[in-house]
């Protein structure tokens, strides 16, 4: 994983003595392999990576001294595809090719759940609730399971079903829960009122991120470019492109602010759009291999991306 930070800020220069909107502020090398899915948590005061080799590494991305985990979280059989972190940053979800979901307490290390019910890898998880009191997952095997984190119940209270194919990621807005789907569609499911919505954009589905309003949905593809929907009524808002992805789930991500889009390329770049114009800002060459996941700390420019 890398964490970025914004260049300071000078709109008087003229453009080519500019800062860059963003540069490399720290390296955490602590994974042996493809880091797949990394984030911050509520606050941005930490950060959470998992990857092929099966770990969960939790990291403060601004400690000056050497740059190595503060703690090591181990239970997966195979790679962690997936985390979210419950809103009082007291405890995390992971999930992967184990086709597992584990609810892990951060401070102890230790494992407060194992919930099981997917018969294929579970790609995302997400919490939401009040208090993150139900844990949404998604799967290759097509359905999204939602489970009680106040109950002891090992069963899920609801299974969202409708897709013809893999469900890539997921995102959660009140009670509408949103994924993304390999069969080309974006689904809305109303928990309260028991309806779905579905908006069909062709190509295969990667990701989804909600903007911090929850108006707009981002949606990444293999067609090599992301749209921005408006939720109300499923109207294409915008479409951003110049990125490579044409083979893995890359991650993308709006800004703290709803400014700007981000996100990973095949090429190892991370690319940087303008949100309302869709005008390429920035290319930032991040690493070697395809950046698979972007997050952006919830409060301010600041940016982690893992990679392949």
């Amino acid at each position: 994983g890398e964490a970025g930070r914004p260049g300071p800020p000078d709109s008087e220069m003229p453009p080519a003595a500019r800062p860059p909107l963003l540069q490399e502020a720290r390296l955490l090398p602590g994974h042996k392999g493809s880091v797949n899915v990394a984030l911050f948590n509520s606050d941005g005061n930490y950060c959470l990576s998992g990857g092929d080799d099966r770990r969960i590494l939790l990291w403060n991305p601004r400690r000056e001294e050497a740059a190595e985990p503060i703690k090591t979280y181990t239970g997966h059989n195979e790679r962690v595809l997936g985390l979210a972190v419950a809103h009082d940053n007291g405890s995390f979800a992971s999930c992967g090719g184990d086709r597992s979901v584990f609810v892990w307490d951060v401070p102890s290390g230790r494992v407060l759940r194992r919930l099981s019910g997917h018969s294929q890898r579970v790609n995302a998880v997400a919490y939401a609730g009040e208090g993150s009191s139900l844990l949404v997952s998604a799967s290759y095997d097509t359905t999204a399971r939602c489970w009680d984190m106040r109950s002891r119940n090992a069963a899920p209270v609801q299974i969202l079903e409708g897709a013809a194919d893999s469900l890539s990621a997921v995102a959660v807005c009140g009670a509408e829960i949103l994924t993304a789907s390999v069969d080309g569609v974006l689904r809305t499911y109303d928990a309260r009122a028991g309806s779905r919505t579905a908006d069909t954009l062709g190509a295969a589905l990667t990701h989804v991120a909600l903007s911090g309003d929850g108006h707009c949905a981002l949606a990444g593809s293999l067609d090599g470019s992301l749209r921005l929907l408006d939720r109300s009524n499923g109207t294409l808002l915008n479409r951003y492109s110049g990125h490579t992805n044409r083979q893995f789930k890359l991650g993308a991500c709006l800004s703290h602010d709803d400014a700007l889009v981000l996100s990973g390329s095949e090429d190892g770049s991370l690319y940087v759009w303008d949100l309302v114009e869709a005008r390429l800002q920035a290319r930032i060459p991040a690493a070697r291999g395809a950046v698979t996941s972007v997050a952006c700390d919830p409060r301010r420019l600041e940016v982690l991306t893992g990679s392949h």
